[in-house]
């Protein structure tokens, strides 16, 4: 494998195979059980967090830490986004065929507000996915685009946090997930507030 394959959407097409084989083998380990359906939900929840944060963070890093990693990062956020779309479409799937599976049990641990709020979060992950494209920025507007992109990723923001520190009681280990999702937001705010100062310094008269 070259490196090639680690940029653009090359990587997304890797990415979403490796994803679509982990799944399907957590699931085909589990004997294509209920068991195993929960298992990938909580795997996909996982990697579509790790997949999100570099890209939420990229903007931000690459301003404040300007090297070849954060470089990379940024030009290849359009396509890690997509990734991310990819591996949440596939924790979608999971609790669909859990949902199927066992409707009792899914319906015990679902509440209709869950439901409301993570749709949508589903339908800014699928709008920002869709919008991924340079004709979808000259259709949508620049001004249009930016704001899909910035409620959308706000939005999934916080729904990671409250999502996993809902989970906390049960299993710690959540707060992890919790903390990165912080330390991500902060580190958001920060280049904001530098750049609010920056522009400041330019605006005062000589």
């Amino acid at each position: 494998m070259t490196t090639h394959w680690f940029y653009g959407w090359r990587l997304t097409a890797l990415i979403a195979f490796l994803l679509s084989l982990m799944t399907l083998g957590i699931i085909g380990a589990h004997d294509f059980s209920v068991d195993g359906l929960r298992m990938a939900i909580r795997a996909t929840a996982r990697t579509s967090l790790l997949l999100f944060l570099p890209v939420f963070a990229a903007s931000a890093l690459v301003r404040l830490q300007p090297n070849d990693g954060t470089r990379w990062l940024q030009r290849n956020r359009r396509y890690l986004g997509v990734s991310f779309a990819a591996s949440h479409i596939l924790h979608a799937f999971a609790i669909i065929a859990f949902a199927v599976s066992d409707p009792v049990l899914f319906g015990s641990m679902t509440s209709t507000g869950t439901l409301v709020t993570g749709g949508l979060a589903y339908l800014f992950i699928l709008a920002m996915a869709a919008t991924s494209f340079d004709g979808a920025v000259r259709w949508l507007g620049l001004r249009n685009w930016r704001a899909l992109h910035w409620s959308g990723s706000w939005y999934i923001a916080i729904s990671f946090i409250i999502t996993n520190a809902k989970r906390t009681p049960g299993m710690p280990l959540y707060w992890l997930a919790v903390t990165l999702t912080l330390a991500v937001i902060v580190l958001r705010l920060f280049d904001w507030w530098q750049r609010r100062k920056a522009a400041r310094i330019v605006s005062i008269p000589a």
